[in-house]
């Protein structure tokens, strides 16, 4: 378990959770709490609900049964602050292509209030600099993966919840996005995030949370 700077208090508290889609039981009675400055990885096969858990989680997909609270209490009593302390980046890079890349970057930034974020330092750090005018649709899976990820330079939330962050990814890309696992951890942020491939910085050791293909139809 990864808790650079934990305050112990429970930040997101899963109960009694399950998902039914296309009447199939994906997961069922999950049981779990999630501390600031804690790193959660939630694995499985293909199928398994990780998506699915993922978006209850933010609160984009209603569970079939159970609840997920925040700050102790169930996520529609206290949506507002909720939603000021998440952070969701899913499976897609979810950037728009009629944008280029520095233009995404700065209507993120406007969306978020953030402003002492240096817009050229960044491109340079993720290997977009040269492509800031580019449209964003032109550029490859990995690059609008990176241009989607400026968005966790440009984030007051403390919560951030990622789907497959490293997809599409070079070496160097995967090295910089676990730095700056450990620099959101270090600064009392809490990260939860699916992935099929192993973190290999030795800070981060994540919680895990398992799920399993149930294969279970109603």
């Amino acid at each position: 378990m990864t808790q650079l700077a934990s305050t112990n208090s429970p930040l997101l508290h899963a109960e009694q959770l399950s998902s039914i889609r296309g009447g199939r039981v994906l997961f069922e009675n999950l049981n779990f709490s999630v501390s600031a400055g804690q790193l959660w990885q939630v694995s499985g096969p293909n199928g398994a609900g990780k998506s699915s858990l993922l978006r209850i989680l933010t609160g984009l997909l209603e569970p079939s049964n159970g609840i997920v609270s925040f700050n102790n209490q169930p996520l529609k009593h206290n949506w507002s602050d909720y939603c000021q302390q998440l952070l969701f980046i899913g499976h897609k890079a979810a950037v728009k292509g009629e944008l280029s890349a520095l233009e995404n970057f700065h209507w993120q930034q406007k969306l978020s209030a953030v402003e002492n974020v240096n817009a050229w330092d960044l491109l340079e750090k993720l290997g977009l600099l040269g492509l800031e005018d580019e449209l964003t649709v032109k550029l490859s899976a990995g690059q609008q993966r990176r241009v989607a990820l400026t968005r966790l330079w440009a984030t007051r939330a403390s919560l951030w919840i990622l789907d497959e962050p490293f997809t599409a990814l070079d070496a160097q890309g995967v090295a910089l996005l676990q730095q700056r696992f450990v620099e959101h951890l270090r600064s009392g942020g809490t990260i939860i995030f699916t992935s099929h491939q192993s973190l290999t910085l030795s800070e981060l050791a994540p919680e895990k949370l398992s799920l399993e293909y149930q294969g279970e139809v109603l």
